[in-house]
């Protein structure tokens, strides 16, 4: 089917919409799961990865936007999930695509990708013409939206209309409970290999105790993959709980949601853990997180950062680093407290994308040193972690 074909039959017979809380409804074709559901909308720029992308608990709350517009090509699988507690679904609202979903072509496939999406819950829609959608966010912000798909093609648009409207919104909304794991458990799984697959860690020297605000699968490979026993525990997990596995040092990891509302209860414990001394290492909502307990602030973003190819300047080196990003809550760069010091800095924006602790062993990124498929540029910084708990063991 050409291009021109499949706007001819989309326009003849929708069976997906998008309507945004400004009013504007945008039809296409739907695939994955029948249904409706009401999120953020943003963009990511990634070219390769949208299998880890929609199972990123980072991303629970939104509905993404693929600015590239070949996605389904490779199909999906059941190594390529990144949320780290197994639940079914990671959070994500919704997917939106230019092109419709190919056959897919790739000797890791295991399933088509929208009978994949069908099987986690999640909502897509395609004949969309990103661009135009992408521009939108840029210039006006990322704005509350409803997806709904329905084989018959049959909308009420009012009704939709209100649930997009009854929906608050991700500022002030704490979703690190969601999608943190419910119980404590162990992690010694290693980064993927071509020939071997993924390894295990059967000789760690050192024990990691990693906060899960919606952790990534590929932080814990990088954390056994740098010597790493790692133990996981829930979001609400007490500095107590966290101290008494007599860990060498603590994780804080990514999540979804306003850093300020998971901050409630998150803050005091990361408060008492740097009280501790213990080496401190914190990713994406956890660099929030440990901002907000040394005194920062933190804002939300016009747009958010989304992708694979976000140059970084490490203020430290002078180097500039390709990272992966996903946020769309910032650290105020002009409120760091005495006695943090900014090591990152984004190049788009000139956004805070990493702190160190002057006097302790604690530090923490914006963005994604883990990344994959992605830039692996940053991957020192876990080796930088395992050093400062080898200095204080």
């Amino acid at each position: 089917m050409t291009s021109d074909q499949a706007s001819e039959n989309t326009a003849a017979k929708p069976t997906a919409v998008l309507l945004l809380q400004d009013g504007t409804t945008i039809y296409g074709t739907g695939f994955g799961s029948v249904g409706m559901a009401v999120g953020e909308i943003c963009f990511n720029t990634a070219m390769t990865g949208y299998q880890e992308i929609l199972t990123d608990p980072s991303y629970a709350g939104q509905i993404i936007t693929f600015t590239f517009p070949h996605i389904g090509n490779v199909g999906a699988n059941n190594q390529d999930i990144e949320t780290s507690n197994l639940a079914s679904s990671s959070g994500v609202r919704g997917c939106i695509v230019k092109s419709p979903i190919t056959d897919p072509s790739n000797y890791r496939s295991e399933k088509h990708l929208d009978d994949w999406l069908r099987s986690r819950g999640i909502i897509g829609i395609s004949n969309i013409d990103t661009r135009a959608l992408t521009i939108r966010i840029r210039e006006n912000g990322m704005p509350n939206a409803v997806i709904a798909y329905d084989p018959s093609g049959q909308f009420d648009l009012e009704d939709l209309k209100r649930q997009v409207d009854a929906w608050p919104g991700l500022e002030g909304m704490d979703l690190a409970k969601e999608v943190t794991c419910g119980q404590t458990y162990s992690w010694n799984e290693t980064l993927w290999d071509r020939e071997t697959g993924y390894g295990e860690q059967n000789d760690p020297e050192f024990h990691v105790v990693a906060i899960d605000y919606g952790a990534k699968r590929n932080i814990l490979r990088c954390l056994a993959e740098v010597k790493c026993k790692v133990t996981v525990v829930p979001a609400t997990a007490s500095a107590d709980e966290i101290l008494a596995y007599k860990p060498d040092g603590i994780f804080l990891s990514n999540g979804p949601g306003d850093p300020a509302a998971t901050g409630d209860y998150a803050v005091p414990v990361i408060q008492d853990l740097v009280k501790s001394e213990k080496p401190i290492f914190g990713i994406c909502l956890g660099h929030q997180l440990l901002s907000l307990a040394l005194g920062a602030k933190t804002r939300k973003m016009h747009q958010g950062h989304h992708g694979a190819n976000h140059p970084v300047k490490d203020c430290l080196t002078d180097k500039v680093e390709i990272t992966s990003m996903n946020h769309g809550f910032t650290v105020d760069r002009e409120h760091l407290p005495e006695g943090v010091q900014e090591t990152h800095v984004s190049l788009f924006d000139g956004s805070n994308c990493g702190i160190r602790v002057k006097d302790k062993p604690i530090f923490s990124v914006q963005y994604h040193p883990e990344a994959s498929p992605g830039p692996q540029d940053s991957h020192y910084l876990f080796d930088q972690f395992a050093d400062l708990m080898r200095a204080t063991k």
